[in-house]
């Protein structure tokens, strides 16, 4: 990285800034572990009984339970000893399977990744450019098409999107596998999850729609646009040096929303697919009383949306150079409820 570089770097993402941003994440990953553990811990019955399972649960027995995992010691002592053991990534044994919590998690984390990954493709790919065409068409034909079929799939559950799917594409067709994450890592993965990644993506493709069809008109009625057509300046040329660029900061942000809504979207997907991935694993824990592994996965999952959204909160800065100086870069839910203006303005003028 050359002088230069490093200097514009250093110059959009001030070292104070991301020192806020890092200690906000940090801060709100440590009332989520606490959540995380309360609740668990407030559920009804004996965690020693819960730890023991099926095994016969002797005075002995349950006495050796509680002393291992320090379930006699207060509340506040619990909860160190847990958070300690989980930030050297000990995250326990899994109480249904025996197997470490850590390696079954990272089993399971990469087919999540994959669905999330593609879901958040398909999600991009018809959000963005049908949400650029209604907004260029705004209170047209093509307009109220597309709005439509957006409410459609905003309104269509992920599971139930996914068994349209699979009677469709698998059973009608025969064009894609119905179920499994099929062999390896290659096409055959892939074509397993085309159908899974369509059902969780257009799950969300409706708000990524209405958000950049909200950016669009509003950068259209801004002043530099009408003088830049004014002077005659191509409409292509506008769309893409002026109305575009214009939304990219409010689109990000609903990207990184976005992402959040995935994470908890494989839950159902996975389970109507049948694909051994993170969301299954946290329904069998859940069934099982396998509280380790359901402490470790909300965790987990707590911590890739705050990075999700950290990520988001940084790279805003260096796309749009406002942000820099303005108090939005110094308050960051500032692009946040732009966006949330951003949409309910869009609702407005549908009732209008």
């Amino acid at each position: 990285m050359t002088a230069t570089t490093r200097s514009r770097l250093s110059a959009a993402l001030p070292a104070g800034l991301v020192v806020r941003r890092l200690g906000g994440t940090l801060g709100l990953l440590a009332v989520l572990s606490v959540a995380v553990f309360a609740l668990l811990q407030a559920a009804p019955g004996d965690p020693a009984q819960t730890l023991l399972g099926p095994r016969s649960a002797t005075p002995e027995a349950l006495a050796a339970v509680r002393a291992r995992h320090h379930l006699d010691s207060p509340m506040a002592v619990q909860y160190w000893y847990w958070l300690s053991d989980a930030v050297r990534l000990d995250l326990g044994t899994s109480i249904r399977t025996g197997e470490s919590v850590a390696t079954a998690l990272g089993d399971r984390l990469v087919l999540t990744g994959q669905l999330v990954g593609l879901g958040f493709a398909v999600a991009l790919l018809l959000g963005i450019p049908l949400g650029v065409l209604a907004g260029l068409r705004n209170r047209r034909v093509t307009d109220r098409a597309v709005q439509s079929l957006g409410v459609v799939a905003l309104s269509t559950p992920a599971f139930a999107g996914g068994l349209v799917l699979i009677y469709v594409f698998s059973l009608m067709l025969g064009w894609f596998p119905a179920y499994g994450p099929g062999e390896g890592a290659g096409t055959d993965r892939l074509r397993h999850l085309v159908l899974p990644a369509l059902a969780l993506g257009l799950a969300v493709t409706a708000v990524l729609l209405k958000l950049t069809r909200a950016a669009v008109i509003r950068e259209l009625g801004r002043e530099h646009v009408t003088f830049a057509r004014a002077r005659g300046v191509r409409e292509r040329d506008i769309l893409l040096r002026y109305v575009l660029r214009g939304t990219v900061v409010p689109v990000l942000t609903g990207i990184g929303l976005i992402l959040a809504y995935l994470l908890a979207g494989t839950v159902m997907v996975e389970q109507v697919f049948a694909l051994p991935g993170l969301g299954s694993l946290l329904v069998d824990s859940v069934t099982f009383r396998d509280v380790p592994v359901v402490q470790a996965e909300a965790l987990l999952i707590a911590a890739l949306v705050c990075l999700a959204n950290l990520v988001t909160d940084l790279v805003q800065p260096l796309l749009d150079p406002q942000l820099r100086s303005a108090p939005a870069a110094r308050n960051p839910s500032r692009a946040k409820a732009s966006a949330a203006a951003l949409l309910s303005g869009t609702r407005e003028e549908g009732k209008a």
